[in-house]
């Protein structure tokens, strides 16, 4: 049987949303966080959370890069697989990350880097196949605007309340949050919702009208379970 984190590669976030909607949690899609370079790509893993706070003067500087509560530090605690979550608070004037340190996270074995902030160095980071998404992409280094304070650690990002070992999973819509509780549920209801949309795309391409198709009523349900048995 294919595992949860299995399953999610092939659902949606559009998919994943509805789902999560029908558990009453409405914030799971990190606004700002888009595809950075690329199209096509789907990732699914547990988040790895950073959080940076407004930028203090005297801590948010270059010399802060070789301190031991660091981005270098955390990129040297992350588990091969993790999705990083990186909370910028939505500032667009300072990059959080370049090639180099991406470079390293490929070397790491992480699947994703999402934030709500911005990169630097686009054409080094693209270069290093890390998929990203992020808000944009801005000169500046990080220590100009933020100082990164931690990891591993309950953070907002785009919106969005994220708990370590939460499950993410970003593709050409953006990136969501699945409550860790939450993800069997998702999984096997996305997989379900999936299969049901491809059964109702091929209604409509027939020339079905959608009223009493989507959503179905009680005998388009039957249709659908008797078109399932044939597959």
């Amino acid at each position: 049987m294919s595992s949860p984190i299995e399953i999610l590669r092939n659902v949606t976030t559009g998919t994943i949303t509805t789902m999560l909607l029908k558990k009453g949690i409405r914030r799971s899609w990190m606004a700002g966080a888009m595809p950075f370079g690329f199209s096509g790509k789907r990732v699914v893993g547990p988040a790895f959370t950073l959080r940076f706070v407004p930028v203090r003067e005297d801590l948010a500087t270059p010399e802060s890069w070789s301190k031991p509560i660091s981005t270098r530090g955390a990129i040297e605690a992350m588990p091969e697989n993790c999705v990083v979550v990186a909370d910028a608070m939505g500032i667009t004037g300072a990059g959080i990350f370049g090639d180099i340190l991406c470079m390293r996270m490929v070397k790491r074995g992480v699947t994703a880097l999402i934030t709500d902030g911005v990169m630097r160095d686009k054409h080094g980071v693209l270069a290093t196949g890390l998929p990203v998404w992020c808000a944009g992409v801005a000169a500046p280094a990080s220590v100009n605007q933020l100082t990164f304070v931690g990891w591993n650690e309950p953070i907002g990002c785009g919106g969005c309340a994220i708990f370590p070992d939460d499950v993410v999973v970003a593709d050409d819509d953006g990136a969501v949050i699945i409550p860790k509780d939450l993800v069997d549920f998702v999984a096997n209801e996305g997989a379900e919702h999936e299969l049901l949309e491809s059964w109702l795309v091929q209604e409509v391409e027939k020339g079905a009208k959608l009223p009493g198709l989507y959503p179905p009523n009680e005998e388009n349900k039957k249709r659908y379970e008797a078109w399932k048995k044939t597959r």
